[in-house]
């Protein structure tokens, strides 16, 4: 080796030596800042890609619990046919699914910040992915609905999970426009539910509309186990809470059920009103442990934080209007306008394309400016695109009528969704994010639940005191009258025309006629849920940030 080789050598090798001695040459110290200053920003956009990959296994998680809420509906005419359903059984398949997902989300959001989150989310992931297989595999009635009560409980401890963990993966600006994207892939799976339904089960098969959730379902486990950061309450004071656990379960499952089963069985009805009994002692006893346990599943010092409050009431209000709007509106489409349902589902596809496109930006601004304000805006512009819909009669023409509402009804919608969100979520500290989530959705599922529940209701009365009336005024006897609307029943007052055997001529006309007066009444009733909603968050709603843009925790600001 040459002499100049040797000295370079020996030169290359002078940080090392000296670092062994203790020597701390300026040399060492330029190079080793250089070192970390390139090595920054790359690790920086290594943890900014790994968030955004982050909230790409929360979205293949969140859309099909979501999309399960309404997939299903569409298929009932033909599970009726292929495994002989009677009337009960059908709403079993639908309510046993919601009366699941809406009782154990509280327990599964408390759980899972106790337990760890990720841990939570895939088990909930594999769970519906397991009760969606075994529905398409299902033989009989009986096995679907118990089935289908799996997939609620697996989307019970998902959906909250979901939500915790983009609370927790993202911080500042970046948590608005996450949470918008979450906002607007719900709202997409709760639009397009009918058009994938419709299509799979005219151009494939019923089971097709649960089996193609098992690949989707392996996919979103694999990329949460590869993606994902494990996260939970950080407070080693934390504990189980059995009781709170089973009283918030059991006071839920109760309340739900009444309001599903309430039509159905009438609101007089014993059960009924035993369910709504019941549910008010054991939610009373779930408050008084609550507000004694020293590590509660829900604490309710939260309620005391005007923003977490008013916005929980805000999500029960506008859900309440846009469930029950929309299920009105599809039977509408379906039953008075005579579309199939990929028809009727495709006419409310520009519903879902404006939330896609909206909820992110409102989010992202949300967070920049706060969410009051559009929080108290969003479910205004929500009403008057509800009260562009009382322009509506049966022979509505699409573009020029329904169009420009659901426009303005979905941007009115996507200006509260993910402000809403955030709101909650940043009204509370990180860790008790999943708890913060559950609650949220349990009041926007609760709300749903409600809103269909007592709009079909109102909607059923106003139908049968119209019909009555037109019956009477062309010319019918009162017993005659009295006896066709019993008759055609409450299959009629919910669209259902052709279910009545009386679609055409005179009778048929009056049913689509009283069907769409019925509808005004339940928009009307509707529009001043949303009403409120905005004049709740005018007055409670306080921004979730900082006058730096920065989320704030533990209370509003």
């Amino acid at each position: 080796m040459s002499e100049r080789s040797l000295i370079l050598s020996e030169h290359s090798l002078t940080p090392l030596r000296s670092r062994a001695g203790g020597i701390d040459p300026e040399g060492e110290d330029d190079m080793a800042r250089t070192l970390e200053t390139s090595a920054q920003p790359a690790a920086r956009d290594v943890a900014d890609r790994r968030k955004w990959w982050v909230l790409v296994a929360m979205v293949f998680g969140l859309f099909m619990p979501v999309l399960d809420n309404l997939v299903v509906n569409v298929a009932l005419p033909t599970i009726q046919a292929k495994l002989g359903a009677g009337v009960s059984g059908l709403q079993w398949i639908i309510d046993a699914y919601t009366l699941t997902f809406a009782s154990f989300m509280l327990t599964g959001g408390a759980l899972g910040d106790l337990y760890g989150r990720k841990r939570f989310f895939m088990g909930g992931l594999a769970l519906f992915t397991f009760g969606s297989l075994m529905c398409g595999l299902s033989a009989s009635t009986g096995q679907l609905v118990a089935f289908r009560s799996v997939q609620g409980l697996g989307a019970a401890m998902l959906l909250p999970g979901s939500l915790s963990i983009i609370t927790a993966t993202f911080s500042g600006r970046e948590r608005g426009a996450a949470i918008g994207i979450w906002a607007a892939v719900s709202g997409l799976a709760i639009a397009i539910g009918p058009v994938v339904g419709g299509f799979l089960v005219e151009h494939v098969s019923w089971q097709s509309i649960f089996f193609v959730n098992v690949p989707v379902g392996i996919v979103g486990l694999t990329m949460t186990f590869i993606i994902v950061r494990d996260s939970k309450d950080p407070s080693s004071s934390r504990r189980l809470d059995p009781a709170g656990l089973v009283t918030g379960t059991a006071g839920l499952f109760f309340l739900v059920y009444a309001l599903i089963e309430g039509n159905a069985r009438g609101w007089g009805d014993s059960l009924i009103l035993g369910s709504f009994a019941l549910s008010a002692v054991i939610l009373t006893a779930f408050f008084y442990i609550e507000s004694h346990r020293e590590s509660p599943m829900l604490p309710l010092r939260f309620f005391r934080i005007p923003t977490f409050a008013a916005a929980n009431v805000v999500a029960a209000a506008v859900f309440f209007a846009m469930f029950g709007s929309v299920f009105f509106l599809s039977l509408y489409l379906q039953n008075v306008r005579g579309f199939s349902p990929v028809g009727a589902g495709l006419r409310l596809f520009a519903f879902s394309v404006v939330i896609l496109f909206v909820a992110p930006i409102s989010g992202r601004l949300s967070d920049r400016y706060g969410s009051r304000w559009f929080m108290t805006f969003g479910p205004l512009v929500g009403a008057v695109g509800l009260g562009l819909l009382l322009r509506t009669n049966p022979g509505s023409a699409y573009l020029s009528v329904l169009l420009p509402a659901f426009l303005v009804l979905a941007a009115g919608m996507a200006m509260t969704m993910s402000p809403m969100t955030a709101a909650v979520m940043g009204s509370v500290d990180v860790q008790h994010a999943g708890v913060a989530s559950a609650a949220t959705n349990t009041s926007r599922e609760i709300g749903g639940v409600f809103g269909i529940a007592l709009l079909g209701a109102i909607v059923t009365a106003a139908f049968e005191r119209d019909f009555l009336a037109r019956l009477i005024s062309s010319g019918m006897p009162s017993p005659q009258a009295h006896l066709t609307v019993s008759s055609a029943g409450s299959a009629a007052a919910t669209g259902g025309t052709t279910a009545a055997g009386i679609a055409s001529g005179p009778v048929g006309d009056a049913i689509k006629q009283s069907f769409v007066h019925a509808m005004h009444v339940g928009i009307v009733v509707a529009i001043a849920f949303m009403v409120i909603a905005g004049v709740v968050s005018a007055i409670f709603v306080r921004s979730h940030v900082t006058p730096h843009g920065e989320a704030f925790e533990g209370g509003a600001s």
